[in-house]
């Protein structure tokens, strides 16, 4: 066993700006992601599309970006955060570029295709950042803040971005992005390092027995995924990120625009507003959720999680069942219970980082973050889905009615989510000897 060395109690100056720039780099992945989603109505009209293929965009990039996690875990423990944020920066910047200048549906595709691929790399990269950077103690606040300043990625798009393209053309808009992409890719590969200086490799903490020594790691993905999801507190976390953030989602990435407008009758500053609202409101739960996970490190789940699931499906049914449209301060509700989902996917790292030694870290923050992402391209595909099978797959046929029933297929997504979430809460409070074992009935 190698000695380790001495663990950090204070980040210094290095820190604050290798996660600086880090999270910038976020920020603008986050407007990457978040660009269909404010300008949606200007897609469908750009290239002619109804609601499920407007929806397929959204739903590729998501299942790219899901699926590129555990890949991108397993490398990000084998290179560190640096060559892959870089790698994931570049991508993105030509999936604008095709984006800006797609003369096609099939074209438009392949560039979110590249989108979602550079856009998996950046999160879990910044995470890793965060676990070797900065002492164990101050995590779950360090990935609330990461998340609070990447949702200004949000208004980035929202806002700016939204403005750009009604002011110039469609090519310029997402040109610009692609530019931006390429200097950050820059900023990070000379100012972005793996390590600190006084740590030349990783420190990993056995989970179970405490024991610490400095790993290198090997990439094995299929060793590393099998060995993270064997224990149920990643399990925990997978199903905490499959159920608390897909509903913010598809709301915020294609399907809230189109609705507050076309089905609520809003107008679109009206409605941009209440998307605005939502960002805003995340951000502030952000660091809320993070001190009280810091604090009741075994009672997230129950305190934290399930509340905020249950926050959420109740604003949707009665928005959904209410007679007519829904008055403005309900909509406004709807939007601040949707916050709530993304700071408590957050808790999900939580459980990541909590059960999984950091040799295999960014490997159990892959296989976390894909759940929520598997989830919201499912709840995207299944929104359109519902919407073309009722004959409403065009910004013209849009109406309030078909987006209710588009809306309820939801549902079942947080019943099983759920289900699994307390399942597996009770399989890791059994392994940490805070409840039981079951009994095994013969």
């Amino acid at each position: 066993m190698t000695a380790a060395p001495p663990l950090r109690t204070t980040p210094g100056w290095r820190a604050w700006l290798v996660w600086g720039v880090a999270v910038a780099a976020y920020v603008l992945a986050i407007a990457n992601r978040t660009s269909l989603g404010a300008v949606g109505v200007d897609a469908a009209e750009r290239f002619q599309a109804d609601a499920a293929t407007l929806s397929l965009f959204a739903v590729v990039q998501l299942a790219v970006y899901g699926g590129m996690q555990m890949p991108i875990g397993v490398l990000l423990d084998r290179y560190g955060s640096r060559p892959i944020m870089v790698i994931g920066m570049l991508l993105m910047a030509a999936g604008q570029f095709v984006m800006a200048v797609s003369p096609s549906i099939g074209v438009a595709l392949v560039a979110r295709v590249l989108l979602g691929a550079g856009d998996a790399a950046i999160f879990p990269a910044v995470l890793r950042l965060v676990a070797t950077w900065f002492p164990a103690q101050r995590g779950p606040v360090m990935v609330q803040l990461t998340g609070l300043v990447g949702q200004t990625g949000q208004l980035v798009a929202l806002l700016p971005l939204a403005a750009l393209l009604h002011s110039t053309t469609w090519t310029i808009t997402f040109g610009s992005i692609a530019g931006l992409g390429l200097l950050f890719a820059v900023l990070v590969w000379i100012l972005v390092r793996n390590h600190p200086p006084e740590q030349p490799a990783d420190i990993t903490v056995n989970t179970e027995t405490g024991a610490i020594r400095v790993v290198t790691s090997a990439i094995d993905t299929g060793v590393g995924i099998r060995a993270a999801w064997a224990h149920p507190g990643t399990r925990l976390a997978f199903w905490s990120h499959f159920t608390t953030p897909f509903a913010a989602n598809a709301f915020l990435l294609l399907w809230g625009m189109p609705y507050l407008t076309a089905g609520e009758g809003l107008s679109a500053a009206a409605a941009a507003g209440l998307l605005s609202l939502n960002v805003v409101v995340a951000m502030t739960l952000g660091p809320i959720l993070g001190t009280l996970s810091r604090r009741i490190p075994t009672r997230r789940s129950l305190a934290l999680v399930l509340p905020s699931i249950g926050i959420q499906v109740a604003a949707w049914l009665v928005v959904i069942f209410w007679p007519g449209p829904a008055p403005l301060w309900l909509l406004a509700a709807l939007v601040i219970s949707l916050a709530a989902g993304g700071p408590a996917s957050m808790i999900a790292f939580d459980h990541a980082r909590t059960h999984n030694p950091a040799h295999r870290l960014s490997t159990a923050t892959g296989v976390t973050n894909s759940g929520g992402f598997l989830a919201s391209l499912i709840a995207i595909f299944l929104i359109g889905l519902a919407l073309d099978l009722q004959g409403a797959g065009t910004p013209e046929t849009y109406s309030l009615e078909t987006f209710r029933w588009a809306f309820l297929t939801q549902l079942p997504l947080w019943v099983l989510g759920t289900a699994f979430l307390v399942h597996e809460r009770k399989s890791t409070r059994i392994r940490m000897g805070l409840a039981p074992e079951r009994r095994r009935h013969r």
